[in-house]
């Protein structure tokens, strides 16, 4: 006869479960936690980390000698983000996207503050990129034919530039008083002037007699100053490039600690033995 084992009584209390609601808080707050430290890149600070925009030649690669050179030494790291259409720069800084950018010259801002009312502070003036011109038809400017087509930017500020350097070999006269662009001039030549984005300059060469270009986007073509028929002189010249900021960011420390690296004697012997040419000037 089997005899079937007495019930063994309940070992206690049953466990109580642990409510959903809980579990998923701390399931969050793990979540939250891990999140926010690699947000800080695992626990390094970067709450006085900034961000510069800057066209790539020379600009960018001038933040990137200071981000891996003197900046470390003195304790400022920052994020370079590249572009290379001039209208977005100051647009990004005012709409606070980045925090500084490098690229532009005094009457550029300028103009970009009468036209769109930005609130901007300009730094002293780092290096000059001198506006030159090129073609791969003629060997000199005084092989230009009467009729000529002219490639020029469209942007007024860089377009009175480029016609003053015309005038420097009298291909042009420009007015005595009053706005100076392609209409205003006296153009005896009957010079045929093709409008564009300063970004489309370099492509234009093959195609016209005469491409006007500036210097960060001839560098980038693969040009210098040795293939340029007209070459701006740089003695007095109000065309140095500067870092720039928000009018009510001007005193971030960040800020001007990379304005003072950009004028440090590190920084000026890497531009003239980067750009031994001349096609990028030191300005200080």
């Amino acid at each position: 006869m089997t005899t079937t084992p007495p019930a063994q009584p309940p070992a206690g209390p049953p466990k109580a479960k642990t409510p959903l609601y809980i579990a998923l808080t701390a399931v969050a707050v793990v979540v939250i936690a891990v999140a926010g430290y690699l947000w800080l890149g695992g626990g390094e600070d970067k709450s006085d980390r900034i961000t510069v925009a800057a066209t790539q030649v020379p600009h960018a690669e001038i933040l990137e000698f200071i981000k891996n050179g003197p900046g470390k030494d003195a304790g400022l790291d920052f994020d370079i983000r590249v572009f290379d259409d001039y209208s977005l720069g100051n647009r990004w800084l005012s709409e606070g996207d980045i925090d500084a950018n490098y690229f532009q010259h005094k009457p550029y801002l300028e103009e970009q503050v009468t036209d769109f009312g930005y609130q901007l502070h300009e730094f002293p003036g780092v290096h000059i990129e001198p506006y030159a011109a090129f073609s791969d038809r003629f060997k000199t400017v005084e092989e230009l034919p009467d009729g000529a087509r002219i490639s020029i930017t469209d942007d007024g500020s860089n377009q009175a530039r480029a016609l003053a350097l015309l005038e420097t070999k009298g291909l042009v006269t420009l007015p005595a008083d009053g706005p100076v662009n392609v209409k205003t001039v006296s153009n005896p030549r009957n010079l045929q002037f093709i409008e564009a984005a300063p970004d489309l300059q370099a492509k234009a060469v093959p195609d016209v007699d005469l491409a006007i270009l500036n210097g960060n986007y001839f560098l980038d073509a693969g040009y210098t100053l040795k293939d340029a028929l007209i070459v701006e002189s740089t003695d007095n010249n109000p065309y140095a490039n500067f870092l720039a900021s928000r009018e009510d960011d001007h005193s971030n420390p960040s800020i001007v600690k990379l304005d003072e690296l950009l004028h440090s004697p590190a920084t000026k012997e890497f531009i003239e033995q980067r750009w031994p040419g001349g096609d990028v000037y030191p300005a200080f």
